[in-house]
């Protein structure tokens, strides 16, 4: 953040209608680095089952602990934050994840694996609420564009964090994910420099709060209530189906075709890149079409896929794996953006109970599918959630509450 940025921004009225995006694009690359690390857990399943002789179960275990963690406090953490903001919880956020991933490369027990993974946990879940505000205020109005782009940092963080998994831990061992703490020093180096931005700035709240009321139309409150249980179910059905991919996909191509563990590490980043490209693409679409109906095509739009996905052969697993991830992963600015329009200015509680939620899914999801892929196969895990986008159909219930310019 550099002195004409904040100049700039001393003047709230002018601002607020102003987009920064040095601000921006330093939380992304903060979301970059956080998710790079988060990342790692299921990075390193493969090598932990190996070294532990872990049974689907229990690696399903270790997400759901790590999501758990990550999901219960984000809502707190943004309820509270929405009346006492804490920039430098952002930085704190930070410590916790340095330290989760450096128990994690010494650990020598299952039960280690777990206080690992759930101090990572803890470490996300203080990082997302505030960090999303931040994207939040440095939007300038652009809310669909400023979600994109704080997602595009985090799902492309996961997206490169298989591939150096991959690069740097597999040839050489669990210890080797040590190296992974020098992007959370350079994490901490760049969300104090952004602290200090958004403690200059907190005061915008409410003249963002004022914005927001102008730009949608007012809704009841029964109206609001059912739109959010509309919103989360749709959270469900895509980080559910998410899942089965980021927690099992590596285990699913080594077992139907054979390959090999640092080849099923690249099919992985090709999805979550694929992912990332989506991510940024879903929020300046709904911005300017409306997001009711980009949240319809992006979970509903994927079904055709997802269910095409366990009768195919290795090239064309590769080519519906992109597809999917493009599609599907355009629901999640468009969904948290919609949901903070629905409660202005309850944007930290929002992001909290969405990100929260998301995980929350993601863990149970892959705590669940880990079990059923125990008692059946893996193939039959994918079968049974390629069903799961069909669930985008809801998204019918949404009301329009853009108002047109």
């Amino acid at each position: 953040m550099n002195s004409s940025t904040q100049t700039a921004a001393v003047d709230g009225g002018a601002f607020a209608q102003k987009t920064v995006y040095s601000v921006l694009f330093s939380i992304a690359f903060a979301h970059l680095l956080n998710d790079l690390m988060q990342s790692v857990i299921p990075s390193t399943y493969p090598i932990l089952k190996q070294n532990f002789n872990l049974s689907f179960t229990q690696i399903g275990l270790i997400t759901f602990v790590f999501q758990l963690t990550a999901s219960l406090l984000q809502p707190f953490v943004g309820f509270y934050t929405d009346k006492k903001p804490k920039p430098y919880s952002l930085v704190v956020a930070m410590i916790f994840t340095i330290v989760g991933l450096g128990l994690l490369s010494i650990s020598t027990s299952f039960w280690m694996l777990l206080i690992s993974v759930a101090l990572v946990g803890v470490g996300s879940s203080i990082f997302h609420p505030e960090a999303s505000r931040v994207a939040f205020l440095g939007s300038g109005g652009k809310r669909g564009l400023a979600q994109s782009i704080f997602q595009l940092g985090g799902n492309a963080g996961s997206a490169v964090g298989p591939l150096l998994v991959a690069l740097v831990v597999a040839p050489y061992g669990q210890s080797y994910v040590i190296w992974f703490v020098i992007a959370g020093v350079l994490g901490i180096m760049i969300l104090s420099r952004i602290a200090v931005w958004y403690e200059n700035h907190m005061s915008l709240r409410a003249a963002k709060k004022a914005n927001l009321d102008d730009e949608i139309v007012p809704l009841s409150n029964r109206k609001i209530t059912i739109s959010i249980i509309v919103l989360l179910l749709l959270i469900f059905s895509k980080f559910f189906y998410m899942a089965s991919m980021s927690s099992y996909f590596t285990f699913y191509l080594i077992s139907k075709f054979s390959m090999s563990v640092q080849d099923s590490q690249l099919y992985l980043f090709i999805f979550l890149a694929s992912v990332a490209a989506g991510t940024l693409i879903g929020g300046p679409l709904g911005d300017h079409f409306g997001r009711k109906y980009i949240i319809w095509f992006s979970i509903l739009g994927a079904a055709p896929f997802t269910l095409l996905l366990p009768y195919a052969n290795l090239f064309w697993t590769g080519i519906l794996a992109v597809i999917i991830g493009v599609i599907i992963a355009s629901a999640f600015s468009a969904i948290l953006v919609f949901a903070q329009e629905l409660k202005p200015g309850k944007v930290g509680m929002i992001s909290g109970l969405f990100f929260g939620f998301a995980f929350g899914m993601g863990g149970l999801g892959s705590a669940i599918l880990g079990y059923v892929a125990d008692k059946t196969s893996i193939e039959y895990v994918y079968l049974l959630s390629s069903y799961l986008p069909l669930i985008g159909v809801l998204a019918y219930f949404l009301p329009n509450i853009q108002k047109k310019h």
